[in-house]
């Protein structure tokens, strides 16, 4: 048997693992609890309560919960398995001479490379060496700002975000969730696809508004406008009605999070 093929097969064995896929599931409920907790702290944003909106805020909130050191580790077992699925999942593209086939590997090496620094972060709170989202993003785009060429870079890497959450906009508007998920007959279906069509556009409205901020910060040559996602969230509230579109965001957080948690049981695994 080819090299080649007998890692394929052992990347197929692995990726249908009762006991991996069991523990992705988990990856999406964490997930979905992430997304529950900075929607309550961009509300507490809106309101003036203060607080970092983004996923190292989030994580710092759940450890402050009952039990919360025990769910943070949960936390960071479910998002490096989701992560590793997704790894498996990319991998078993690789050789095919198919577009979509490559294409589907691509969009799965992205989710994992996501999936794994959510992980980190997580694990990085859990043992108590917090880092801060937007301390790290304003020192990566300084850095990339004084690379040659790095001002280019910086609005490559800006549209590329805003595509993702021009993507992500789409996806709900469009429904394209359901490629993802096998939604149930019953009452709840309505319930679901709503949730899901909320959550996608209002993530998708954050993660374009950090890009749109990359770019920015590569016009006027200055890190700081790069604070990650709690600076792009924190500069909604800073527009027009700000504070009533922040309130709505916020919404479209915990409504993505409550679908997260439906997807981990309906989920296409």
């Amino acid at each position: 048997m080819r090299p080649g093929r007998a890692a394929r097969r052992t990347a197929s064995r692995a990726h249908n693992s009762r006991a991996l896929t069991s523990v992705a599931r988990i990856g999406f409920a964490a997930s979905g609890l992430m997304h529950l907790l900075m929607g309550y702290i961009a509300i507490r944003i809106a309101l003036h309560h203060g607080g970092e909106s983004d996923q190292s805020g989030a994580f710092a909130e759940l450890v402050k919960l009952p039990g919360g050191m025990v769910v943070i580790w949960v936390t960071v077992a479910g998002l490096a398995a989701l992560g590793l699925w997704l790894l498996l999942q990319a991998g078993l593209g690789i050789g095919s001479s198919s577009k979509k086939r490559w294409a589907r590997s691509l969009v799965s090496l992205g989710k994992a490379v996501a999936y794994l620094a959510l992980a980190f972060t997580a694990l990085s709170i859990a043992l108590r060496h917090p880092t801060s989202s937007t301390t790290s993003t304003r020192h990566a785009t300084g850095t990339l700002l004084s690379l040659p060429g790095g001002q280019a870079l910086l609005v490559l890497l800006g549209i590329i975000t805003a595509g993702i959450g021009g993507y992500f906009i789409y996806k709900g508007a469009r429904q394209k969730f359901r490629e993802d998920i096998t939604l149930p007959s019953g009452p709840s279906r309505p319930a679901i696809t709503v949730l899901a069509m909320t959550g996608y556009i209002a993530k998708g409205i954050a993660i374009l508004t950090l890009g749109v901020l990359f770019v920015v910060a590569a016009v006027k040559v200055d890190p700081q406008d790069a604070s990650g996602l709690d600076g792009a969230l924190k500069s909604l509230a800073a527009l027009p009605f700000g504070e009533a579109i922040l309130i709505v965001v916020a919404i479209g957080l915990i409504a993505y999070g409550l679908y997260s948690f439906a997807r981990a049981r309906l989920a296409t695994l």
